[in-house]
């Protein structure tokens, strides 16, 4: 592998790991602060993809089409939290997984009744529809660039905002002691909503950017899953910081194990071990950290 094939496909690790970030941050928020397993979690990604392919070909512009889409992926977490979500603080896990699974068969339900079972695609905005010629035979695609900087001012405005902000404040009082939280007369119930709402946004948006790199597809929700929940174990459960570092690891690691070569009896075994490789790191990392690697100790 020459230089210039490892920077890009370590930007592509890169990029591919702050991804995964923007939806594990929603997902250890509200599994670490709200102590809520939401399996559907991955359906607020495929809902974003499928948004994004639906109102950017309605409105015709790609940026007025995020925006309405986080609008109502933003007013979806708030519905849902309402219904259902605020039932199951008090429960045990076990009927959080069977309410948030059977969220996943209304929505699996809801996107083949409304659009439909096949593959589609998101055009890449004018603006960011170009390359940066590395040389003569490579280039980098601009919106590859422009989607890790957005994920990276969103993980910066995150990190600010609940270490200070009082509504920060709020949400790391909640996660520390949620009764004595509502004894000093803060609306915990309140404070859960928006945090509940923020994730699925995230993984909405995260769905709605990624829409026009890769393809818009049914399972698209439980392939991401499986990846953020390794990812909020390795990062530890409520932490943003953990989440950056473990989702940037995980998407490196998977990154470099599809393009690696290493034949054993004329065979490549690496991209047959990349998807094993992110398991083993989550083993080895329970092993000596069994909080993750930013987590509290209990």
């Amino acid at each position: 592998m020459d230089a210039v094939t490892f920077f890009i496909q370590t930007m592509n690790g890169i990029q591919y790991g702050l991804l995964l970030f923007l939806v594990a941050s929603g997902l250890t928020l509200i599994f670490g602060i709200m102590g809520v397993i939401n399996i559907a979690h991955g359906s607020f990604y495929m809902i974003g993809a499928y948004l994004a392919w639906s109102l950017m070909g309605w409105l015709g512009n790609f940026w007025l089409g995020l925006f309405v889409g986080i609008v109502v992926a933003f007013l979806l977490g708030l519905i849902l939290e309402w219904l259902f979500i605020r039932f199951l603080y008090d429960r045990d896990h076990l009927q959080q997984v069977l309410v948030t699974y059977g969220l996943i068969l209304i929505f699996s339900e809801l996107r083949s009744v409304i659009w439909g079972d096949d593959v589609h695609s998101v055009a890449i905005p004018a603006l960011l529809d170009g390359s940066i010629q590395l040389t003569d035979n490579l280039a980098y695609p601009v919106y590859r660039l422009w989607l890790s900087g957005i994920c990276v001012v969103i993980a910066i405005l995150m990190f600010l905002g609940i270490q200070h902000t009082r509504l920060g404040m709020m949400i790391r009082a909640g996660e520390s002691d949620r009764e004595m939280t509502k004894a000093l007369g803060i609306n915990i119930g309140l404070v859960y909503r928006f945090i509940f709402a923020l994730g699925v946004s995230l993984a909405a948006f995260s769905g709605m950017i990624a829409a026009p790199i890769s393809s818009i597809f049914p399972g698209m929700g439980g392939q991401i899953l499986i990846v953020s929940f390794v990812v909020v174990v390795i990062g530890g459960l409520g932490s943003i910081k953990g989440a950056m570092v473990a989702a940037l690891l995980v998407g490196l690691i998977d990154t470099f194990g599809k393009v690696m070569t290493l034949n054993i009896f004329g065979v490549n075994i690496f991209p047959e071990m990349a998807g094993m490789s992110i398991f083993t790191l989550m083993a080895v990392i329970l092993l000596f950290r069994p909080q993750g690697i930013f987590g509290k100790e209990y």
